[in-house]
């Protein structure tokens, strides 16, 4: 089985891109990778700039990856209860090139914040919209207050929230068996 992770943010010290691939780690036998969403680097999306210069590149090297999966861990970071404006132009010019850009696999949704509700709005969001681009949600989890809750060495740290974590993990790995 391959995974592809990634945290839906471009900052680079993104605490979602470190829970993303935290959530790999529960994949023993799988063929991982994360991405770093800094190597798609795209301008802002209008139908102008579409227009002038077509699509970058960089949507074909992301669909690519997308299609290498067979199950997708996307951890969705937040800015007012939404995904960033910065992922929200990656699935804008990707859906522009492939509509259906999750290309059918199956999908944690994930999400971390510093904040108590976790990501929460984002994954809300992305339950949504994913689904509506070819995404199979197959499960989703939601980790508040990153700095008290998780542990770069030991992962999430309070215990009720790994234990249900965990649940979903193996909920997870019964849907890929």
């Amino acid at each position: 089985m391959k995974i592809i992770a990634f945290g839906a943010s471009y900052s680079k010290q993104s605490i979602n891109k470190q829970f993303a691939a935290h959530a790999t780690q529960h994949f023993a036998h799988a063929e991982i990778e994360v991405l770093d969403l800094n190597d798609y680097p795209l301008p802002l999306f209008t139908v102008d700039v579409e227009a002038e210069k077509g699509h970058p590149q960089v949507i074909d090297r992301f669909l690519a990856k997308i299609a290498e999966a067979d199950l997708l861990i996307i951890s969705m970071s937040e800015h007012n209860g939404s995904y960033t404006a910065a992922f929200k132009n990656l699935l804008d010019w990707t859906s522009r090139k492939k509509m259906k850009l999750f290309q059918e696999k199956k999908v944690l949704l994930i999400s971390t914040s510093p904040g108590p509700r976790g990501g929460a709005g984002s994954i809300s969001a992305a339950k949504i919209r994913f689904p509506i681009h070819g995404a199979d949600i197959i499960a989703d989890f939601s980790l508040p207050s990153f700095e008290q809750n998780f542990n770069r060495e030991s992962g999430i740290v309070h215990p009720e929230l790994k234990a249900k974590f965990l649940e979903v993990i193996q909920d997870v790995k019964k849907v890929m068996q």
